[in-house]
């Protein structure tokens, strides 16, 4: 049996649990087993039906007021639990903020190995290789395992979404729950989200970064147009965010956050290594930078020499009177 983690938030499915729901059904159609699903959180019973519809033969629902946000240590007793009594051969979440945490605490309570930021994987002889970039990814690693479960957390944006079959359904399995003493130490009694009307940086399909070249905070204004326009998220380097331009949040590179969105714009990145481990998997780059030489153009796919400040307002103009002709 192949396991998934379908992480949610306010009773709605995110679209890296969706991604693997997809792959945890390709995976176990190529291992020949059932693939099951586990949903947690407050008011999620109503998900089981839509995760049923991207493959799931089984979804279990843990369904408590307790769990309303995300409880590291009640979560993983909850799936630590499930695995040691159903003993599935991969356990697959996306690799979100929640999933980068929660993955490793389970591995930890089941005796079981991770590969965390997974872009792929192989079945060599009935058994998981899994695939990611190292080093900043200028290699790709292949890690076996020697015993299972084998844990993944996935890349967001890497695996492909599966066309949802309505028709299908799943078997449904309330799990109860009860948190411990030790559990109700700690309670999440908010959960600040900052809306910005943008789709989430690590789950964002297009996305418009901006570096020093951006030469001051109010600057970053165009960028949000741009990716308002692109329906994109904005992103920053860290010379951006150290310069106190951009919240942390914002960070793509080593020591913020991983994309792997279809569209990456770089502008006004130079494109230092620690930027380029965090977006090189774009499927697409395009770059905007007056030095020629910058290191961004050698993993672009498109680039612009010239003023960003003369470049983006053109491009932003181009974009307003296609959309116009489009209607």
């Amino acid at each position: 049996m192949v396991l998934v983690i379908a992480d949610q938030r306010n009773g709605e499915l995110r679209k890296p649990a969706k991604e693997a729901l997809s792959e945890g059904r390709r995976m176990a159609d190529a291992l020949g087993v059932n693939m099951e699903a586990v949903v947690i959180g407050e008011g999620v019973s109503g998900l089981a039906d839509e995760i049923a519809s991207y493959g799931a033969d089984k979804v279990y629902v843990v369904d408590d007021p307790f769990l309303r946000y995300y409880h590291p240590m009640a979560y993983a007793r909850v799936v630590g639990d499930l695995i040691n009594e159903k003993k599935p051969k991969a356990v697959l979440m996306g690799g979100t903020q929640t999933g980068r945490d929660l993955l490793p605490r389970i591995a930890a309570r089941v005796g079981a190995g991770i590969a965390p930021d997974c872009t792929g994987y192989q079945i060599n002889d009935d058994k998981i290789v899994a695939v990611r970039p190292a080093i900043s990814g200028k290699v790709i690693v292949h890690i076996g395992f020697k015993s299972e479960p084998v844990l993944l957390s996935l890349r967001p944006n890497v695996f492909p979404i599966a066309e949802p079959d309505t028709s299908k359904k799943a078997e449904v399995e309330n799990i109860s729950f009860e948190a411990t003493d030790r559990e109700k130490r700690m309670v999440m009694k908010e959960f600040n989200l900052k809306e910005t009307g943008r789709p989430e940086l690590t789950e964002a399909e297009i996305i418009v970064s901006g570096g020093r070249g951006m030469k001051a905070p109010e600057n970053f204004a165009m960028l949000e147009e741009l990716a308002d326009l692109l329906g994109a998220a904005v992103g920053a380097s860290r010379a951006a965010v150290d310069a106190g331009w951009r919240p942390q949040s914002d960070q793509v590179g080593q020591t913020g956050k991983t994309v792997s969105p279809k569209l990456y714009i770089a502008v006004g990145i130079s494109g230092a290594i620690q930027h380029l481990a965090g977006m090189s998997s774009s499927k697409y780059i395009v770059a905007i930078n007056k030095d020629p030489d910058a290191p961004i153009f050698n993993v672009a796919d498109f680039g612009i020499v010239g003023d960003l400040f003369k470049v983006v307002p053109v491009l932003i103009e181009k974009i307003k009177q296609i959309k116009e002709q489009e209607g």
